[in-house]
């Protein structure tokens, strides 16, 4: 009984923590729309901060809590509040890339001024005084201290929404901001307190939690899980519910610490429990609707089959150049370009066509690469088609809950998903149910061989590389054949109205475990070709912080674009990576352009997508096709004069990148000419008063796409 009540106060302590994070998770969000999945984030700053103010510059604690607490925090909350006022009135796509973009970008900033190889621990409030009794059970002033501003916060968002005018305003905004307008009440001023106090709870927080666990960016950041459920249980607008969901959360972490078995199977499951009790609490509660949902959705294009065979053409050529232009160690550190480019590729069909939001899709990948490591230990060709096919299994698994989630939820839901995977199944041993043998990573990292086809041996990191830029191809063109296709139709029409194809006969459990599956399987082919590339993977690669900056990256280029997949590899795995070589004091500064890229999207600085936006830039050159032909010939003849020793690799680069951008000002320059010689006749009379030419079934159909 005893050890039962020390664990219920441990328990109880780390509850008041999350409640007071999750507390100001749901306070923004019930006044602002918005979910913020960078909350814990903002304690983790605010807790390394306090770490350098005490223990890196020596200021008395007083002084420091004061800078961070006041001073620090309600800065924070006010740039919040400034860089999410652009998606306030937008949809739930741009808020949660937004949101994401800044979870990201704050723990590679964190990293950045904080080295993370080196350890750094806080003390606890009033680490030497002579700690409570309750029987046998000992108690900490550091453990009053958290349950007494539990108490504080609840009392005080209590008197502040109900009995200040400040608060009537943040109630009546979370109803009708415009009405609320109309009244009199103030919403900007509403969503500044409302920002201030939420990171100023999260600060809080994070500073309480922070000498109880370790001072990491990442595990700080993602502590949050525990407080996104108790914001699940007060269905993230309820006060006193989110409190008895952080009760429910501390003291199940707390038992399950105390009284689960000691065995290799179970300890992940401790580590992973919050993140299992949010996916249970997601598809249990009720959730209420999602305010500011987007009608305003970006047009797919359809990829001409033309098109698309050539643009399958140049990304095997693109990998052929490769392969035989770099070294081994280059080849090692860039090559992986294409396998990534087959993980991006499968956010198209899922996010781009059917509007599904999945952050779990790097996870799926992980499952692909183990599943060929193991299946394949001597590089079988069918192992790779049976790691598909696992991938494709979890992926099903996955859509079953997405039945009843979306939006937020949704990515709430793999978020949780890809957070168990990393915490617990992951990191399990090999086990057998019945005669079949279930192994991941073997608590360590695994061995990949790389393919067997039919007798040809492919275990060079060049021949490696050719084959996952084919692979990428192959891909590339089964997502535009799927596009054109009946169920490339259907998956739009999901993601226009949900209600509306189920009305018209459309089976939803049917399309959304179709298109999970699909998605799930490109990844898992994505993570089995990364293994091959680079001889063995660990599950620390295939990690929730990992996927989310391919996520962004892929969000930017445009999900429904299909150069998705191609301008992914080569953003993360070219320059993001190039430059820090070149230049390595940039080093931490290109770990934060995929969270800028993501802020860029998500506050509308790049519409649509930027490879919709460079394919704009070149339609003039691949309207013409002799400036077609100079911008893959230039490339061409420059690799052909690298393999013969004539030039090196600089100028094949700089000769090539420069050769297409004079070719594409030749084509625009000569497209405004023969424009301004033709005169401007009205739509209906092109053909007739003027020639017809070929970039006019182009205007026309983006005319009928803009119109729809």
């Amino acid at each position: 009984m005893d050890q039962f009540l020390a664990f219920g106060i441990v328990g109880l302590s780390t509850a008041a923590v999350y409640a007071v994070i999750g507390s100001g998770l749901v306070l923004t969000h019930t006044t602002t729309g918005i979910f913020n999945f960078a909350h814990g984030a903002a304690g983790m700053m605010a807790a390394f901060s306090y770490w350098q103010l005490t223990a890196g510059w020596d200021v008395p604690v007083p002084v420091a809590l004061a800078i961070v607490l006041l001073v620090l925090a309600p800065l924070s909350g006010l740039l919040v509040e400034r860089a999410l006022r652009a998606v306030q009135g937008l949809g739930d796509a741009e808020k949660l890339v937004m949101t994401v973009a800044l979870l990201s970008g704050l723990i590679a900033t964190a990293r950045w001024i904080w080295d993370p190889m080196r350890a750094r621990t806080l003390p606890t409030f009033f680490a030497e005084t002579e700690p409570l009794r309750i029987g046998s059970a000992t108690v900490t002033w550091h453990q009053v201290l958290t349950m007494l501003v539990a108490v504080a916060v609840a009392v005080g968002l209590r008197v502040l929404l109900f009995n200040t005018r400040t608060g009537a305003e943040m109630r009546a905004t979370v109803d009708d901001r415009a009405l609320a307008g109309l009244t009199g009440a103030d919403p900007l001023r509403a969503n500044r307190v409302a920002w201030i106090l939420g990171i100023e709870l999260a600060a809080v927080g994070g500073i309480l939690i922070a000498p109880t666990v370790s001072l990491d960016a990442a595990t700080l950041s993602l502590l949050i899980v525990s407080a996104y459920t108790a914001a699940i249980f007060g269905r993230l607008r309820s006060l006193p519910m989110t409190f008895v969901g952080a009760i429910v959360v501390g003291l199940m972490e707390s038992y399950l610490t105390g009284y689960l078995p000691q065995n290799e199977y179970l300890p992940g499951l401790r580590l992973a429990a919050p993140a299992l009790l949010l996916l249970i609490a997601l598809l249990l509660f009720p959730h209420g609707r999602l305010r500011g949902r987007d009608r305003k959705l970006s047009p797919v294009p359809t990829p001409s089959r033309g098109g698309a065979l050539f643009f399958a053409g140049v990304i095997a050529l693109l990998g052929l150049m490769v392969a035989t232009t770099l070294g081994e160690s280059d080849l090692i550190a860039y090559g992986p370009m294409f396998a990534f480019g087959v993980i991006a590729l499968s956010f198209v069909p899922l996010s781009g066509y059917a509007g599904q939001i999945s952050l779990a899709q790097l996870s799926m990948a992980g499952i692909g690469a183990v599943a060929y490591a193991h299946l394949a230990p001597d590089g079988q060709w069918w192992g790779l088609l049976g790691a598909v096919l696992i991938a494709a299994v979890a992926g099903a698994l996955v859509a079953i809950p997405a039945l009843r989630l979306s939006g937020v939820y949704l990515a709430l839901g793999t978020a949780a998903f890809a957070v168990i995977l990393d915490r617990w199944i992951f990191t399990l041993p090999a086990f057998e149910i019945g005669s079949v043998r279930i192994a991941f990573f073997d608590q360590g990292s695994v061995e990949v061989a790389g393919v067997n086809l039919f007798g040809l041996k492919l275990d060079e990191t060049a021949q490696i590389t050719v084959f996952a830029a084919v692979c990428l191809a192959l891909a590339t063109l089964g997502v535009a054949v799927l596009r054109r296709g009946r169920f490339g139709r259907r998956l739009i029409a999901l993601r226009d109205s949900e209600a509306a194809y189920a009305t018209l006969g459309g089976n939803l459990l049917l399309a959304k475990v179709a298109v999970f599956a699909l998605s799930a399987g490109l990844a898992g082919l994505g993570g089995a070709l990364y293994g091959m590339q680079i001889g063995s993977v660990t599950p620390e690669q295939f990690n929730f912080v990992a996927g989310m900056p391919i996520f962004l990256v892929a969000v930017f280029a445009g999900l429904g674009a299909l150069g998705n997949g191609l301008f992914v590899g080569v953003a993360l795995y070219g320059p993001l990576l190039a430059v820090p070589v070149l230049f390595p004091s940039t080093e931490n500064l290109i770990h934060v352009i995929p969270a800028l890229a993501g802020i860029a999207f998500g506050g509308g600085v790049v519409s649509h997508g930027a490879v919709a936006r460079m394919r704009e830039g070149f339609e003039a050159a691949i309207r013409n096709r002799a400036a077609l032909a100079a911008m893959i010939g230039i490339p061409v003849v420059l690799w052909l004069l690298r393999l013969a020793g004539a030039v090196d690799g600089w100028i094949l680069f700089w000769g090539s990148v420069l050769g297409v951008f004079a070719v594409r000002i030749w084509a625009d320059n000569r497209e405004q000419r023969t424009a301004a010689s033709e005169p401007d006749v009205p739509v209906e009379w092109w053909g007739v008063k003027r020639p017809w030419r070929a970039a006019d079934k182009e205007v026309l159909d983006h005319a009928v796409t803009a119109a729809r």
